[in-house]
């Protein structure tokens, strides 16, 4: 089962997908992940990668979809694909279909994690406080002001997704403010509900 997983930043995709990639043998495909472990394989792709990363530009959507296809036609993935991160934009989703059909899979379902937008700049907020009470490292963009510029571009970019895999009857929603496993429990009914 090959799955997008979307929602605005901090809503909960990557522990949900780390869950996911546990119980369900799935391996999540985030395009951060893939481009500083492309940076250092020494493959072609990889030097391009760092190529373009070196000069400090954006690596563009054809170098990630590069990459997704590397994962897509070699990876282990019994248990399908979580999309982490990608895509961002309509013509990522489009991208991402072509490819799909490329490589003969196909995308099962959109899980949309809602938020509100209040409570997610308190619960990242209360992230960070809560890491420097125990003494640890608070991710520094874990503040408000941050948060508020990451929703932005979230918004901005990302969410007519929202509307495009809706029209295409892909997207379920998933109330992403619960606690992990309640969450983890109604993405788990949504995917019953693809087979």
């Amino acid at each position: 089962m090959n799955i997008i997983l979307i929602g605005p930043p901090g809503a909960g995709k990557g522990t949900q997908a780390e869950t996911l990639v546990k119980g369900r043998n799935m391996v999540q495909l985030s395009t951060g992940d893939m481009l500083r472990a492309a940076r250092t394989s020494g493959t072609e792709m990889g030097n391009m990668v760092a190529g373009v990363m070196d000069r400090g530009e954006l690596v563009t959507d054809e170098i990630v979809i590069g990459l997704i296809e590397e994962q897509l036609t070699t990876a282990d993935a019994a248990g399908g694909f979580i999309f982490d991160g990608f895509p961002r934009t309509l013509a990522q989703a489009d991208a991402l279909s072509d490819l799909l059909e490329k490589v003969g899979q196909k995308l099962d379902t959109v899980i949309q994690l809602e938020v509100n937008d209040e409570i997610l700049v308190d619960r990242i907020v209360g992230r960070a406080a809560e890491a420097v009470a125990a003494g640890k490292e608070a991710r520094a963009d874990d503040n408000a002001e941050s948060l508020k510029i990451r929703l932005m571009a979230y918004y901005k970019d990302t969410s007519p997704l929202i509307g495009y895999y809706y029209a295409k009857g892909q997207l379920q929603q998933v109330d992403g403010l619960g606690t992990i496993d309640g969450v983890g429990a109604d993405i788990a009914d949504a995917l019953g509900k693809v087979g």
